[in-house]
């Protein structure tokens, strides 16, 4: 990885960095309040940034209950991808997940989505149950997967 690349924590000051990736990565965007509420409300969210040289250029969002991790979002900058920065992101936020007493993560992904469900079983993810129409935008299916930490 490049060296002027790093992690750290997020926090509500990053919100408009971190609305921006989710601008460029989904089609149903989250809104810049419900990341700031993530922050503000959230006792269980952890916000985990890969910036580079202090841009954040992605990030991944974790909610930590009890021993479990569920992955709410994770994204990368489109002239980003193709760098293997998700997979460095995502063992990233696997150790903050563990280091926090976390035993499992769980995450959905788009049925279509061979990119990201290839990446997640690299990392030991595997397949569980499909949520029926789990995305509103075009009621895709979700695939359910999970890893022991």
């Amino acid at each position: 990885m490049n060296k002027s690349l790093t992690f750290r924590l997020l926090n509500e000051n990053d919100v408009d960095e971190i609305h921006e990736i989710e601008l460029a990565s989904f089609s149903m965007p989250w809104t810049k309040e419900a990341f700031y509420n993530e922050f503000t409300q959230n006792k269980f969210a952890v916000y985990v940034g890969l910036e580079d040289d202090g841009k954040i250029i992605g990030y991944c969002g974790v909610w930590i209950v009890l021993d479990e991790a569920h992955i709410t979002n994770v994204a990368i900058l489109p002239q980003y991808r193709g760098m293997k920065l998700g997979e460095a992101l995502m063992r990233n936020v696997m150790e903050v997940a563990a280091n926090n007493g976390a035993k499992t993560m769980t995450l959905e992904v788009r049925v279509t989505n061979h990119v990201a469900q290839s990446l997640y079983r690299k990392l030991g993810f595997q397949d569980g149950a499909i949520r029926k129409n789990y995305y509103t935008d075009n009621q895709e299916d979700a695939l359910v997967m999970w890893v022991n930490l």
